[in-house]
C-alpha cells in the first residue's frame, strides 16, 4: 500500500470511528470543541468604533461541523452557547450569562450553531463537497452569510433598543461586518485547508 493510500485509509478509519461512537463519547467530543471555541474567543482585538470584537473563535466554529458531523457540530456550538449562558466564562473577554447572549454579539453565537450544522451536513453527506474549492466555498458561505445574518440582525436591534440608535444598513455593515471580512476569509481558508487534509474521499458511515 502506498503512503497516499495509507493516509486516505487512516482518514476513513477516523471518520468511520467517529460515526460509530457512543452517545457519551460524542458528547465529550462536542464539549471539547465547545471548549476550543471558548479558548479561541479569548484571542480578540477590540476595535474602538464597534462593540463587536475581532476574535479567533470562528475557526473552531468552521471546523466543528467537519470534525463532528452534521448534527454534532451544531450541538457543540449549542453547548458553547448554553454553558456560556449558564455561567461558564468562555464568551469573548471571559464573559458569560444570558445578558451577554442578549447583547450586541449574541446573534453571531446563534449563527455559530447554524453554520456548524450547515457545514456538517454538506461535508458528511456529499463526498464532492470535501474538495478544497468546494469546502472553501462552503466555509465562505457559513462565515460570511450564515454567521453574519443573525449577528447583524441582533446588533441592529440592540443598537436601537439599548442605545437608541436607528442605524442604516450601510452603518450596520461598517459596525458588524466590513471590519471582519479579511480576518474571516483568512480563517475560512485555513479551515478549508485543514478540512481537506483530514476528511476522506469516500463515504463513511457507521
Amino acid at each position: 500500500m502506498t503512503l497516499a493510500a495509507r493516509v486516505e485509509q487512516t482518514r476513513y478509519n477516523v471518520f468511520h470511528w467517529r460515526c460509530g461512537l457512543s452517545l457519551p463519547l460524542k458528547l465529550a467530543l462536542a464539549l471539547g470543541m465547545a471548549a476550543l471555541t471558548g479558548l479561541l474567543a479569548q484571542v480578540r482585538v477590540q476595535l474602538p468604533w464597534t462593540p463587536v470584537p475581532l476574535t479567533g473563535q470562528t475557526l473552531a466554529v468552521l471546523l466543528a461541523g467537519v470534525v463532528l458531523g452534521k448534527w454534532w457540530g451544531g450541538i457543540s456550538m449549542g453547548i458553547y452557547a448554553g454553558l456560556g449562558m449558564a455561567g461558564v466564562p468562555w464568551f469573548q473577554g471571559l464573559n458569560s450569562g444570558v445578558g451577554y447572549l442578549a447583547g450586541p454579539t449574541g446573534g453571531y453565537i446563534i449563527g455559530f450553531i447554524l453554520a456548524a450544522l450547515f457545514l456538517g451536513y454538506f461535508t458528511d453527506t456529499y463526498v464532492k463537497s470535501r474538495r478544497f474549492l468546494s469546502v472553501l466555498g462552503l466555509m465562505f458561505g457559513a462565515s460570511l452569510v450564515i454567521i453574519y445574518m443573525p449577528g447583524l440582525l441582533q446588533l441592529g436591534i440592540w443598537l436601537h433598543l439599548a442605545k437608541g440608535q436607528a442605524v442604516t444598513l450601510s452603518e450596520l455593515l461598517k459596525l458588524g461586518a466590513l471590519p471582519f471580512i479579511a480576518g474571516d476569509i483568512t480563517k475560512a481558508v485555513l479551515a478549508a485547508l485543514i478540512a481537506r487534509g483530514i476528511t476522506p474521499r469516500s463515504v463513511y458511515r457507521r
